[in-house]
């Protein structure tokens, strides 16, 4: 059912309130859950987390009388995304998480480029998403060496564990990692949700990365997440090149507020936890209360009606299914494309229109590539070690 943004206006600002022992609640289940549970929450905890980076941004550049209806919002935001990340379970490791941050790249980056009307901006989330489909499988190698674990027991089979456009040859001058911006006058209002949304996933990807990174022994380990790390820092180059420079500070936080009711909706939409089902349509009151307050703000300190910007009703939802056949057609019609500036070449031109890439990848591959040590020899099978153990037993046995 439509959900109407102008009529709907949730849950007043004064009422959102928390105690510290609704933050943290039992958290979710590793195994038992549906993957797609934790692919949205740690979505949420990203695009929380962009809210609260985009608005402490805007504190540092608005004026006095924006200042503490942002910090008012901000504190709501905080606990938000408290109760949101506090659900993921103790038992997932870092590497698992890894792993987990990866399906929810390629499962809504896949269903954003499905739905994205402007044909350019889907063939960027294309171009990105056969790059974090590359993360995947060479994370999931990682897994294997360090632990010798199954990928898939984490992914639950929504996703294919194999080679996308190949992490060593990801890296990127940054003049071919900008991308032209949508038109803020012209776009649709989908348009710019997906770019908020997937410019906070991948933000929230580079972060953990770079925190988790140095945690591991393992040098194969810790230099592939610094390869991965800097391919994501470009993914949110490329994301946040998408956004029109030309809207207002106002405007872009009218854009995160909508943003967020959006992702909050789609969520509960799909959501097959009950307890989980409940925090999201909460948070979409929660939310449509801060994009009213928004709205006002708008009305009286731009003089601007909302309606410029936002849409009556919410758009077409996320996806949150396997989007497996979409990610193999692209994969098999696009895995060769390449930038050069901001335009997508094909893999033999680059050479000529894309030199400084070429130069700064051999530079940094230099003395080897993380991701191709790490997958050298890797083919995923289900059940990875088990299998190869009971393999060589019965081999043993049969002897």
């Amino acid at each position: 059912m439509s959900l109407d943004i102008f009529k709907e206006k949730g849950t007043p600002l004064d009422k959102q309130l928390f105690t510290w022992r609704e933050l943290v609640q039992t958290p979710t289940s590793k195994l038992d859950d549906d993957a797609f549970t934790r692919v949205r929450i740690i979505l949420m905890n990203g695009i929380e987390a962009n809210a609260l980076r985009t608005m402490h941004a805007m504190a540092r550049m608005m004026n006095g009388d924006a200042r503490l209806p942002l910090a008012q919002v901000r504190r709501v935001e905080q606990h938000q995304q408290t109760m949101v990340n506090w659900l993921l379970p103790p038992d997932l490791s870092p590497l698992e998480t890894t792993i987990a941050f990866e399906q929810v790249a390629i499962e809504v980056t896949a269903s954003v480029a499905q739905h994205e009307p402007d044909e350019y901006l889907a063939q960027v989330y294309r171009f990105g998403l056969l790059e974090d489909f590359d993360h995947l499988y060479r994370f999931s190698a990682l897994m294997d060496r360090v632990c010798g674990a199954d990928a898939n027991t984490i992914i639950q089979n929504y996703s294919d564990i194999m080679p996308g456009r190949p992490t060593e040859v990801e890296h990127r001058a940054p003049e071919d990692n900008l991308r032209e911006h949508y038109d803020c006058t012209k776009a649709d209002p989908l348009t710019k949700i997906h770019a908020v949304t997937i410019t906070a996933g991948e933000n929230q990807t580079h972060d953990y990365y770079m925190t988790i990174g140095p945690m591991f022994a393992d040098p194969i380990a810790r230099q592939l997440y610094a390869e991965i790390a800097s391919i994501e820092e470009q993914h949110v180059t490329q994301y946040e090149s998408l956004m029109d420079p030309n809207e207002t500070p106002l405007e872009k936080w009218l854009l995160h507020e909508a943003t967020e009711v959006y992702n909050y909706y789609s969520c509960a939409a799909y959501e097959t936890n009950p307890r989980v089902k409940q925090i999201w349509e909460r948070f979409v009151d929660y939310e449509l209360g801060h994009l009213h307050m928004v709205m006002d703000l708008f009305k009286t300190m731009e003089n601007r009606d909302p309606a410029e910007v936002l849409p009556q009703t919410l758009p077409e939802l996320i996806d949150y299914q396997s989007h497996r056949q979409f990610v193999r057609e692209t994969l098999t019609n696009e895995v060769d494309l390449r930038a050069a500036g901001t335009r997508f070449i094909n893999v033999e031109d680059e050479a000529d229109e894309a030199p400084a890439s070429i130069a700064y990848r051999e530079q940094m591959n230099s003395e080897g590539s993380p991701s191709e040590i790490v997958a050298a020899g890797y083919v995923w099978m289900p059940g990875t070690e088990l299998v190869e153990k009971k393999t060589v037993f019965a081999k043993g046995a049969g002897a």
